[in-house]
């Protein structure tokens, strides 16, 4: 998921078929103050352990240095990808003043209620010191808490997290900056799914990851493959070692990969396992899962292929099928290895299965198509409990450990939510993603799964956050920035789930 500065945000999890910096204070050379070595293994009933013993998943995504998409009308930076913390604290807030929020007051807020593991998001260029997009004059962090770049301002919140004695999944979001969650590949390129998106301004046409094959608009090109990847995987593994640091957890390699096939996903990963395993052995492998097609965004559509994921009435989200691994599974040890399925609800993708049986004229239709119909949706746990046993659950019971890499959603949809998400299915009640989350996390409490919320910092366009926010795309546009109280109903959520 790639979030946007005027709250609009890409949808991290519509199937196949579908369409802020830290305190400066901390450094990279700073050690951390926490106990234990950072062996993470994971025991043999597939639990995570750190130096042996079991610890507690409870977990949130805290996004931005995957890079942000700034609306076209932007002044200094029209339509680029900026790779800033989000941290509520912007440069324009309270009459230039700031608000005053650090990395270190989010921290010491977050681990008083209870969660203990971050899954940070970052792209190839957040790794680049140099790149444009993590320098000034592009951030809008307030200069007090605005870092010297986008790589400085990653180490830096590692190491405070490590004071803190906060976990941290360091997540390869994308193949780049600008093009986020549409990729589904290292080597993705133009026209992505959402180029026909109604009232939608973040568009990314001209934008590519791969080095031959563009279509003639594209215009800006970061060529990424194999090798590339397997050099970033090597430098994050080398991280623990270079912070002097005792929390970097695991590495998920690659977000939403939908656009492989199993086989195709499943030799990455080995490979990037040995990569990873080389330079820090003691570090956890995230694996996602694929889709329910693959070839889809390569420039040739006649490569498009079905991904089996069991009944075809439940669809999987873009990172959901693990289904492969039943008859070909990883050749990675279960005690390095952590499944990571991304699962979402009706604010991110109305999906096939979340529509009424009672109009028949709804049957297998989904996103716009059954919004322009005026389906009504039912959250219904006997249709899709089946569906995330087959796509994940299933593997739980044979030891593997399960993390969902991203599930949650906007409780309030499709209230606070996009122009065209209003206008399409304001016939809904408010309240039907919040079903959703409460049966999804109901399935993961009785699987005992854990999972890394979407996210814990608000302003994702189709999510919101765990803390709450100012911002509304209608009637407070000016808003974007200031974050607000946590939502409670998010907090009985995660805390009946990390309770389990």
């Amino acid at each position: 998921m790639v979030s946007s500065c005027d709250g609009s945000s890409s949808s991290s999890s519509t199937s196949s078929t579908s369409s802020t910096s830290s305190s400066s204070s901390s450094s990279s050379s700073s050690t951390s103050s926490g106990g234990g070595a950072g062996v993470f293994s994971v025991n043999a009933a597939g639990k995570i352990t750190k130096d042996g013993s079991e610890i507690d998943i409870n977990c949130g995504n805290w996004f931005g240095l995957e890079g942000r998409h700034e609306p076209s009308r932007d002044i200094t930076n029209p339509s680029g990808a900026p790779m800033e913390l989000y941290v509520g604290n912007t440069f324009w807030a309270n009459g230039s003043a700031g608000t005053g929020r650090t990395q270190q007051q989010t921290m010491t807020e977050i681990t008083g209620m209870g969660m203990n593991v971050i899954r940070l998001p970052i792209a190839p260029q957040t790794l680049d010191e140099s790149d444009p997009q993590g320098l000034a004059p592009n951030l809008k962090n307030h200069p007090d808490v605005r870092d010297a770049s986008a790589r400085q301002a990653m180490e830096d919140f590692i190491v405070l997290a490590d004071q803190n004695n906060i976990q941290v999944v360091v997540d390869i979001h994308a193949c780049s900056n600008y093009i986020g969650w549409r990729g589904g590949r290292l080597d993705a390129r133009p026209p992505y799914v959402d180029k026909n998106r109604d009232q939608y301004d973040f568009l990314r046409e001209d934008s590519s990851c791969a080095a031959t094959g563009n279509p003639a608009g594209v215009t800006r090109i970061q060529a990424y493959d194999k090798d590339k990847w397997l050099a970033n995987l090597r430098d994050i593994a080398g991280l623990s070692e270079k912070l002097g640091v005792s929390n970097i957890l695991g590495i998920d390699i690659l977000n939403e990969p939908w656009d492989y096939s199993w086989a195709q996903w499943k030799a990455l990963s080995e490979e990037a396992y040995a990569e990873i395993s080389a330079i820090n052995p003691n570090v956890l492998i995230f694996v996602e899962g694929v889709s329910d097609s693959y070839g889809n965004q390569d420039g040739s559509p006649e490569t498009v292929g079905d991904s089996p994921h069991g009944d075809p009435v439940t669809n999987p989200n873009w990172g959901e099928n693990l289904f492969g691994m039943i008859a070909d599974p990883l050749d990675i040890p279960k005690s390095k290895l952590v499944l990571s399925p991304h699962t979402y609800g009706p604010s991110v993708f109305p999906q096939s299965m979340f529509m009424d049986p009672a109009q028949p004229e709804c049957e297998g239709l989904s996103g716009d198509e059954a919004g322009d119909l005026d389906c009504n949706m039912v959250i219904d746990a006997t249709r899709l409990v089946p569906g995330w046993a087959e796509h994940f659950g299933d593997l739980r019971a044979e030891g593997y450990a399960i993390v969902v890499g991203e599930f949650g959603g906007n409780m309030d949809w499709p209230n606070q939510a996009s122009d065209g998400d209003r206008a399409r299915w304001g016939h809904i009640t408010p309240g039907i993603d919040q079903e959703w989350q409460e049966v999804f996390v109901d399935y993961m409490i009785d699987q005992d799964i854990d999972g890394c919320y979407w996210g814990m910092n608000p302003e994702s366009g189709d999510t919101g956050g765990w803390y709450g926010h100012a911002y509304d795309p209608v009637s407070n546009t000016g808003g974007w920035g200031e974050w607000e109280a946590f939502d409670a109903r998010k907090t009985n959520l995660l805390e009946r789930l990390w309770a389990k």
